[in-house]
Formats: structure tokens, C-alpha cells, sequence
């Protein structure tokens, strides 16, 4: 061996930590270039059985590739999954957008047809053309209803 392959191999120490501060060592101190062991010869039965080991056999060919196919079949089925969520996202958000305009569009229809009435109008011709008036004291009569919000009546309601 020549001296530039142990100068390859070997390992050199110049310096050592001690503490927080670097100190160098005096001396060159070269650690000698490990020994590899001869390989010994194996015997057939050995070789046979790590080449029947490395072997594969059709049922572990046949796992392999269900797992395959089955883990492709889930990733395929997962990224529909996705792309159908986004597309119904964009569609709810469509929606959503679609619904804002409607409601503000009703609500400024609603707010111009309140302003356009002009409730004294309307009560000057109820009074005057259709000789309307308003009840008296005496005639209001109030009525508890248990079945809801809405009366119908069919004959006079009872005095009390």
C-alpha cells in the first residue's frame, strides 16, 4: 500500500475541544485504516435460501398489484370527490351572489312602491268620494282567537 492511500484512509486529529475553547495538540496522531474482513465461503443451502427469500412469488405479485390498483381507485375516486365539491362550492357561491342581488333589488322595489303611495291621498278619497268613516268609541270589539292570526266571521260575534 502505498503512502497516499494511507494518507486517504487514515484519520487525523490536530485539534480537541475542551470546554468552550479550541486547543491544538502538539502532536499528529493518525488513526490506522480499518481492517475489512475476509469473506468466507457460504455453503449452497445458505445461497439457496436467500435467493428463494429475494424471489417473488405470484401470490405476492398478485397482492402487490390489488393494493396497487385499489390505492389508484381510491386516489381517482378522491380527487372526483374534490373536484365535485369545488364545482358544487362555485355553484352555492353563484347562488349566493345571485340571491344578494335579488333580495336587494326586492328591497328597493319594495321601498319605491311605499314611497309612491301617498297615504293622505288615500284617505282624503276613502272619507270624501267613498264616504267612509272613522269607528267610534263604542264600536271596536276585540275577539281571542285560539286557532291563529286569522278570523273569519259567518254571523255576529257575541257581545259579552
Amino acid at each position: 500500500m502505498g503512502r497516499a492511500e494511507e494518507r486517504r484512509h487514515s484519520y487525523q486529529t490536530r485539534s480537541y475541544i475542551d470546554g468552550n475553547t479550541v486547543r491544538r495538540v502538539q502532536y499528529d496522531q493518525t488513526v490506522p485504516r480499518r481492517q475489512t474482513q475476509k469473506r468466507t465461503r457460504r455453503n449452497p443451502q445458505t445461497r439457496r435460501a436467500r435467493a428463494r427469500a429475494l424471489q417473488m412469488n405470484f401470490g405476492y405479485v398478485a397482492f402487490l398489484a390489488a393494493a396497487g390498483v385499489a390505492s389508484l381507485f381510491v386516489s381517482v375516486n378522491y380527487l372526483k370527490l374534490q373536484a365535485t365539491q369545488a364545482t358544487y362550492r362555485d355553484q352555492i357561491s353563484a347562488k349566493e351572489s345571485e340571491y344578494t342581488e335579488l333580495k336587494m333589488k326586492n328591497d328597493e322595489d319594495y321601498a319605491r312602491v311605499l314611497s309612491s303611495v301617498d297615504l293622505e291621498y288615500v284617505r282624503d278619497v276613502a272619507i270624501n268620494k267613498l264616504g267612509m268613516v272613522y269607528a267610534a268609541q263604542g264600536q271596536v270589539q276585540t275577539y281571542d282567537s285560539q286557532e291563529g292570526d286569522f278570523v273569519r266571521q259567518y254571523e255576529d260575534v257575541p257581545a259579552e
